[in-house]
């Protein structure tokens, strides 16, 4: 098995953007652990957070438009000039369609890690088929809440997995929502996860750096 990833989407919240990113980035680089950690970033702070050692960064989303007449759009060959090595795509909180993840798969280099979020086991199946790096399921109701998927729906961590694996073996899967230490992390790999994908339990920490440490302690 490869290294587990603890991916922490930075979404846009104050403690993660601009000079609190550069900060946060430099705390998980800091972080002595076999994992892969991941910081998803949002666009404008790619450039400055890439910049850390030992940290790899991805983007918060991609559209699949090249360069040119597409105002507002994040065309991917810009972000990967500004330090993206990965990106998520179809977070519960900026879904699209399949055919959008299949025309930015169709668009990024050989080797470019996707991650493609799914609220449940249909979802995700329905990814799967497209063949993307990673899936991450994470159900919407516990975004962001107090109790970890590993507990209040572990079920749906080994269901996905079972079908995801059935689709595409090759895909890895990850789970999120409410992943808050190290005991859900190790829940996680045991449910057959190969990481978490989490955000507020990292970005709104009293101190980011001990849950960073705890959230790696049991791997």
């Amino acid at each position: 098995m490869e290294a587990p990833l603890v991916v922490v989407n930075f979404k846009t919240y104050t403690s993660a953007l601009a000079s609190a990113a550069d900060r946060l980035g430099k705390q998980m680089a800091d972080v002595s652990t076999n994992a892969r950690m991941v910081a998803v970033t949002s666009a404008f702070d790619l450039s400055s957070v890439s910049s850390i050692d030992g940290l790899e960064v991805w983007s918060q989303h991609l559209d699949p438009v090249g360069q040119g007449s597409h105002t507002g759009w994040l065309e991917p060959e810009t972000a990967i000039a500004r330090g993206a090595t990965g990106t998520i795509i179809n977070h519960a909180e900026h879904k699209v369609s399949l055919e959008h993840v299949r025309d930015l798969m169709a668009m990024l280099p050989e080797g470019f890690p996707i991650c493609a979020c799914a609220a449940d086991v249909t979802e995700a199946r329905a990814l799967a088929e497209l063949g993307p790096t990673f899936i991450a399921v994470e159900p919407p109701e516990l975004i962001g809440g107090d109790i970890s998927v590993t507990t209040a729906d572990p079920t749906i961590v080994s269901d996905t997995v079972a079908a995801v694996k059935e689709v595409n073996p090759n895909v890895r899967v990850l789970c999120g929502a409410g992943v808050k230490n190290g005991q859900d992390v190790a829940t996680a790999i045991a449910l057959g996860a190969e990481g978490v994908l989490l955000a507020s339990g990292v970005t709104k920490a009293n101190d980011p750096q001990a849950v960073l440490e705890d959230l790696v302690s049991k791997l």
